[in-house]
């Protein structure tokens, strides 16, 4: 691999998981939305018997196409371009990595269940089809619960372990410290075998939690593009999101507690992006509100921000 190439304007590993990775399925739904939009086929398929805990993940059954009942296990899929581009070696400074065209065959796909037990033997599997595949760089995506209002644009946090790819694109380098799930992992050991990576994580309001969300997921896919250089044609997520929000106000109007629960994040969320606000005093002063706000608790445990 020709190290003098940008690692984001070549081969590309864009990465989500089903589970602690995923509120609001945004994060799947985001590479989801990329598989239907792009020509890939399946490159390699996990052993489900190697890496699920099937009383965790338990199989599915249904009908296939066929009309026969079939059993689906839960796996972990890396779809390649079913036409592999070559690495592209110079591109000019306005120049797009469209989806479609002449260079589609650059985005390489991983999206499953995330496994149940040995991660590290997993996350090698990955990386040596990865390398093998020439990827340059790997983009994850994930999604988190947490305390804002659906009402205002989803919140995305990018981050990266990686020097060089902090000083490009001006990102942040997560100070989090505690339990982490798949995404650190390969991206730990991405790093180690000289792939740089770039982290994105959507907030997704913790108060309809139990609902997949598509405004969540069109920022995940808004994200990418800014970063990756790449245009991803929507579908009919625009509507979805619009939707979404829209059946959300609904229950709202119908909740007064909901309704003033929503306006308190809403005054937070606001206060954050107000032009005035700045350093440390704005920390503090969001902080207090927390504080001082009788909200909900989200339900079960929350990925931490950025990991």
């Amino acid at each position: 691999m020709n190290k003098d190439r940008h690692p984001f304007r070549g081969r590309l590993l864009v990465v989500a998981f089903e589970g602690w990775n995923d509120a609001g399925e945004a994060a799947s739904s985001a590479v989801r939305t990329l598989q239907e939009q792009l020509d890939v086929v399946p490159l390699h398929t996990v052993d489900p018997e190697t890496y699920y805990d099937f009383q965790f993940n338990r199989p599915v059954i249904g009908f296939d196409d066929d009309g026969n009942r079939s059993l689906t296990w839960p796996t972990s899929i890396l779809y390649a371009p079913m036409v592999p581009s070559d690495v592209i070696e110079e591109v000019l400074e306005d120049d797009l990595l469209e989806v479609t065209g002449t260079n589609s065959g650059n985005i390489y796909l991983l999206q499953g269940v995330e496994p149940s037990r040995n991660w590290l033997t997993f996350t090698n599997e990955i990386l040596d089809i990865a390398l093998a595949a020439d990827i340059s760089a790997i983009v994850l995506l994930g999604a988190m619960l947490a305390d804002v209002p659906h009402t205002r644009p989803i919140s995305t946090f990018v981050s990266s372990e990686n020097a060089a790819v902090r000083h490009e694109f001006d990102v942040e380098r997560s100070s989090y410290e505690g339990p982490v799930g798949i995404l650190s992992v390969i991206a730990a050991a991405a790093e180690e075998a000289d792939i740089p990576t770039v982290a994105i994580w959507a907030s997704v309001p913790h108060y309809v939690h139990q609902s997949p969300s598509p405004k969540a997921t069109l920022a995940l896919i808004d994200k990418l593009e800014e970063i990756v250089d790449v245009v991803i044609p929507r579908g009919e997520l625009v509507e979805e999101a619009a939707a979404w929000e829209e059946n959300i106000n609904k229950l709202a109007a119908e909740d007064e507690d909901m309704s003033a629960y929503i306006a308190q994040l809403e005054q937070a969320r606001d206060m954050v992006d107000s032009p005035e606000a700045t350093g440390e005093s704005l920390a503090q002063e969001f902080e207090r509100f927390l504080r001082s706000t009788d909200k909900p608790g989200p339900e079960g445990n929350e990925p931490p921000k950025g990991v």
